[in-house]
């Protein structure tokens, strides 16, 4: 009886010790964020939606119209939680989310949303594979807050992709040099019922990308991205983003400024400069031109960052998407933002 008890105590011991070994190889991280957002020049009330002059029967508050951040008064934007199992040459990541800023990026606003679900094979150490569904290589900046200096995003950002369903190999091929290259279903599709395929293929140099996108015009054509930045100093850095899309002789094109000069260990001062342009091949004429303005403070607690914006939206070609006040239709919208960020 007692040599039974010692072989299941030992037995026990062994299971016991296995699954610590298996339990060091999975980490958890993820993110939670909310924010309050107020308009400074137009009413935070909902105002009837107008189009060729009459009601449409829905309503909107005021916000700039990029993705995320956009709802008036305290507001919530995702949670976050991020599994990844690491293995010695394989493994797996599994970013789940729940919240407004997750599922604006697929149109919907309820349910649990997969953001990336993917599993990556490291062939060699300049070689590796990923197979699923992963955020997008193009642009500056990511869904997660976490991910980024502004708390609202951009208009390249917006209109680009979000993520990507499909197979990627990348190549380390020396120190400074990297190269990607993919093959997916259109963007932002997760089931491929028309048989539509994207191509995908980025070039990287010290920190600088160069991204390409083609689906042959099954959802945004072709897109070429640059992305990069570079540390000016110690304390100054400075990113860039510019883009150009196409798709039937439509599309959008703009570049990015985003200088960030860090004032302490805990405060850092950000811009964001952007001008973005939509065009329709009509007689050469751009259908509309934008220039945002947004000036971030991101000061850090712990894991808890704290960041106050302001934000100036500016839309040209005698374009008036807003109303000010006096509920005055204008071409302008101020506003400001303040959110929480905490990463864990």
């Amino acid at each position: 009886m007692k040599k039974l008890i010692t072989l299941s105590m030992l037995f026990a011991a062994s299971l016991g010790f296995a699954q610590d070994a298996e339990e060091k190889k999975v980490s958890i991280s993820g993110s939670v964020d909310t924010y309050y957002r107020t308009n400074l020049t137009s009413t935070d009330a909902a105002l009837p939606l107008f189009e060729d002059g009459s009601p449409t029967g829905e309503f909107a508050a005021q916000a700039p119209g990029t993705s995320f951040a956009n709802q008036t008064g305290f507001a919530l934007g995702f949670a976050n939680l991020i599994a990844t199992y690491e293995g010695e040459k394989t493994g797996a990541v599994a970013d789940l989310a729940f919240g407004t800023r997750a599922f604006q990026s697929v149109g919907g606003d309820t349910d649990l949303f997969i953001n990336q679900l993917y599993a990556y094979w490291n062939v060699s150490d300049v070689t590796t594979l990923t197979l699923g569904r992963f955020n997008t290589y193009l642009g500056y900046e990511v869904i997660s807050p976490v991910g980024n200096f502004n708390y609202s995003t951009s208009y390249l950002f917006s209109s680009g992709p979000f993520s990507h369903v499909g197979l990627k190999a990348d190549f380390a091929l020396s120190d400074d040099f990297s190269l990607m290259a993919a093959i997916m279903n259109a963007t932002d599709t997760n089931n491929n019922l028309t048989g539509d395929y994207a191509l995908g293929l980025q070039l990287g140099y010290k920190g600088q990308f160069l991204n390409f996108y083609y689906d042959n015009d099954a959802v945004l054509g072709f897109e070429v991205d640059y992305t990069g930045g570079f540390d000016l100093s110690d304390e100054f850095y400075l990113g860039i983003n510019a883009a150009y899309q196409n798709s039937n002789d439509a599309g959008f094109y703009g570049a990015a400024l985003y200088p960030q000069y860090a004032l302490s260990d805990d405060f850092t001062l950000g811009l964001r400069g952007e001008f973005f342009g939509t065009y329709v091949d009509i007689d050469g004429v751009d259908d509309n031109t934008i220039f945002a303005t947004t000036l971030t403070g991101s000061y850090s607690i712990e894991n808890l960052t704290i960041k106050p914006e302001i934000r100036l939206d500016s839309f040209g070609n005698d374009v008036e998407p807003f109303v000010d006040g006096d509920l005055e239709a204008t071409s302008s919208l101020a506003s400001f933002t303040l959110a929480a960020i905490y990463a864990f």
